[in-house]
């Protein structure tokens, strides 16, 4: 018989988060977080999200063995932006076993019940930068550190419980040869001399930091009218910048301003997907040696934010 436990004590945070690390042990596509980052993630006190967000979560057990997790999440300044009343599933996973799929949903779905929402969708975070997204193809290739991944058999037991696709993200990868290099950098120059843009580049990351907080305005004035999207806070801005901005290569950072105003930019980072495999969810003691060594002779650049 499967039961469900809502999770609550520091103990329970940590068995959530290990979860997923012993249900992929054995597949070579998927890529771990920092399990330091999930417990944040999930802590009020580390998550600035938890401002305006409400949250559970739960895992499913088959006696003592973990069996699966399941989270929601109600995002009352999306909601109120909207006029919805949208519950958000989240950290979804389980065994292939629609016993345990049917519990965990059914419980997130009784919590959105109670506390008034009308309509479940997922999976999201409690943010845009928050991993999102249902992998439904491309099982096969290694996904980058901002994406996802899920067992394939996830699909099945999400259209059996009822929910259907409402949106593609697809992410691209693209190989860059010297013609193609060319015609870009061409066509760039084009456009700079047509429109009058302002190409800024860094090579340090104090000279990147003053902007950090216009590039998160432009963010949300970019991404304002997406899909599942709410702005960022003064504290959620003042976190993420601390976060990524230890971690940025300036030279893979590039900023376009019109009329002396911030216009546009873009944030690379060397591909962390196989360090991060390799830490295996621990900085320490050898996860940060592998990160260190991604970071040096990068052959894939992940386009992280645009």
């Amino acid at each position: 018989m499967f039961t469900v436990k809502e999770v609550i004590t520091k103990k329970d945070i940590k068995k959530f988060v290990g979860f997923p690390f012993r249900l992929y042990k054995d597949d070579k596509f998927w890529v771990p977080p920092l399990k330091s980052d999930e417990v944040k993630q999930l802590t009020p006190e580390t998550n600035p999200a938890y401002e305006f967000c409400n949250a559970k979560f739960w895992t499913a057990w088959d006696g003592h063995k973990c069996v699966g997790r399941i989270g929601g999440i109600i995002n009352s300044i999306y909601n109120e932006k909207t006029g919805e009343k949208l519950g958000r599933i989240t950290r979804c996973e389980f065994i292939d076993n629609k016993e345990v799929s049917s519990l965990l949903f059914g419980t997130v779905e009784k919590w959105f019940k109670e506390e008034g929402m009308t309509v479940a969708h997922g999976p999201l975070g409690f943010s845009n930068l928050d991993n999102q997204g249902l992998l439904i193809e491309g099982f096969d290739y290694l996904p980058s550190v901002a994406s996802v991944y899920h067992k394939p058999y996830y699909q099945i037991h999400f259209e059996d419980l009822g929910y259907s696709k409402e949106n593609d993200w697809v992410e691209f990868r693209l190989t860059l040869g010297e013609q193609a290099l060319k015609k870009g950098i061409r066509g760039a120059q084009i456009v700079k001399r047509r429109y009058g843009f302002e190409v800024l580049s860094f090579s340090t990351t104090d000279e990147l930091r003053p902007y950090s907080r216009l590039i998160f305005e432009v963010l949300n004035d970019a991404f304002a009218d997406l899909p599942y999207v709410s702005s960022f806070s003064d504290k959620m801005i003042d976190l993420y910048s601390k976060k990524y901005f230890k971690i940025l290569n300036p030279k893979f950072v590039t900023i376009i301003k019109k009329d002396g105003n911030l216009a546009a930019f873009v944030i690379g980072m060397p591909s962390l997907s196989e360090a991060m495999q390799k830490a295996n969810g621990n900085l320490f003691r050898l996860g940060f040696y592998y990160i260190l060594q991604a970071f040096k002779k990068p052959k894939v650049i992940d386009l992280l934010l645009t």
